[in-house]
């Protein structure tokens, strides 16, 4: 028997999700408690018509995890509406949350054909590409903040869009060693980060979540991305403009916030 009142919350999310709109906040209970919110979420993500291309991990920093209360990240999926290339603009809205600044590795779709558990040596062949990327973070509702990693998870992972810069072909590097930094020189912001912060790198947050795909028995008949977490947390948006990203020996990608 279907829940009624998460269904309809879920077509109101859906709802503005694809309009780009927003509503009333959702109860606390579909955001307080982790498995209400994935459950929500996945029911969200199954109403959605268009293709999804990749996933993204979100509650990569281990402090912020240990203050909500909460073991690990979780997982969620990106649509290909939401993801533009560097140097397009993104429409904010008083509910968006901010920008993030991430290391982004395109998969083989051969991942899904692959047997047993991803670990750090078998990781590398799956991976054709990486890529600097923005994410703009926020809500499809009337709220602010955050309290609950469900708050995030509930509402399609809060991503608003991905900003993807130049794929470069992929390098075993050292990835919890690679500098980062985020500029909007018009309003003389600049931030700097670290891809120490991603749930220890962004390799071991990219490993999470193919693991989180086999499990869950997701299968995507291409090729597709995986988003792996903040290297600077979530930056303000202090005013309109250009935002510059750039992470060491990945690359470069630029945002027009409008």
């Amino acid at each position: 028997m279907k829940n009624l009142e998460i269904e309809k919350i879920a077509n109101n999310l859906v709802k503005a999700f694809t309009n780009n709109k927003t509503i009333s906040s959702i109860p606390i209970k579909y955001t307080k408690n982790m498995q209400e919110a994935e459950s929500l979420r996945r029911l969200c993500e199954s109403k959605i018509k268009d293709p999804i291309i990749g996933f993204k991990a979100a509650g990569t920093g281990i402090p912020v995890l240990k203050k909500l209360g909460e073991k690990e990240p979780f997982y969620a999926s990106i649509f290909k509406k939401n993801v533009l290339k560097s140097g397009k603009s993104v429409k904010v809205n008083p509910y968006t949350l901010g920008i993030e600044l991430e290391v982004g590795y395109l998969i083989k779709k051969s991942f899904f054909q692959s047997k047993g558990l991803i670990n750090f040596t078998n990781i590398h062949k799956h991976i054709s590409h990486m890529m600097s990327a923005i994410e703009v973070v926020g809500y499809r509702q009337k709220k602010k903040g955050i309290k609950f990693l469900g708050d995030l998870c509930s509402d399609f992972g809060a991503n608003v869009k991905f900003v993807v810069g130049r794929k470069s072909i992929y390098k075993k590097i050292n990835f919890a060693k690679l500098k980062s930094r985020i500029e909007n020189k018009k309003n003389k912001q600049l931030v700097f980060g670290h891809t120490k912060t991603v749930y220890i790198n962004p390799l071991n947050s990219l490993k999470f979540v193919l693991n989180k795909l086999k499990n869950d028995k997701i299968v995507l008949n291409k090729d597709f991305y995986v988003f792996t977490g903040s290297t600077i947390g979530v930056t303000p948006i202090l005013s309109k403009g250009i935002y510059h990203g750039q992470i060491e020996k990945i690359g470069s990608v630029k945002a027009k916030i409008i």
